[in-house]
């Protein structure tokens, strides 16, 4: 057995100031990457929640969750003045063109506080044809919460969030995800 003097002489060589560092960083990473691994693979991550929602689209038309209801819808959470946010949005608006047929809808919640107009324009500057609405603080927590943008929500057939991740990597964790849901009968995305 070592004493407790050797016992702390290791540690104190072990815990440098670069393993600490790591540390820290793999414990701040973690919970932002486990979900992305968890649709990758098929272990769900969005609390099981139906969201209600009723918001008024930048184009005028009403988006609520009784007409998204039968399709597998993507909701993205962003905003105009987010650098990630805006490195997504064409990977999401080629997901919307690749997936429409087979039923899914991509839907943009921009937290902007700015004139619609421009976010219009913003959005038609960069090619952004899907849906898209200004929402406040109430549309996030219908969603159970957003702790950063951009956040992705994916709601199955019946409008039960499966899916809810963080960051721009969305578009490669969540593919697997959409096309899972969009082969899923409605009745087994029922559970």
């Amino acid at each position: 057995m070592t004493d407790p003097a050797t016992r702390k002489a290791r540690i104190r060589r072990w815990l440098t100031a670069w393993r600490i560092f790591a540390i820290i960083l793999v414990l701040w990473l973690a919970p932002r990457f486990l979900p992305h691994l968890g649709a990758l693979v098929g272990i769900e991550s969005g609390g099981r929640l139906r969201p209600s929602l009723a918001v008024t689209a930048l184009d005028g038309t009403t988006v609520t969750d009784s007409v998204l209801r039968g399709h597998v819808v993507l909701v993205n959470f962003w905003a105009t003045w987010c650098p990630p946010c805006r490195v997504e949005m064409p990977l999401l608006q080629a997901m919307s063109v690749r997936h429409k047929d087979a039923g899914l809808i991509v839907l943009g919640l921009s937290v902007d506080r700015i004139p619609p107009a421009e976010v219009t324009q913003w959005l038609r500057e960069r090619g952004i044809t899907y849906p898209v609405a200004i929402v406040g603080r109430d549309a996030e927590t219908a969603f159970g919460g957003v702790q950063g943008y951009p956040t992705s929500v994916l709601l199955d057939r019946t409008g039960q969030v499966r899916y809810k991740v963080l960051g721009p990597l969305a578009m490669a964790s969540l593919e697997p995800a959409v096309r899972r849901l969009l082969n899923e009968t409605p009745a087994a995305g029922a559970k």
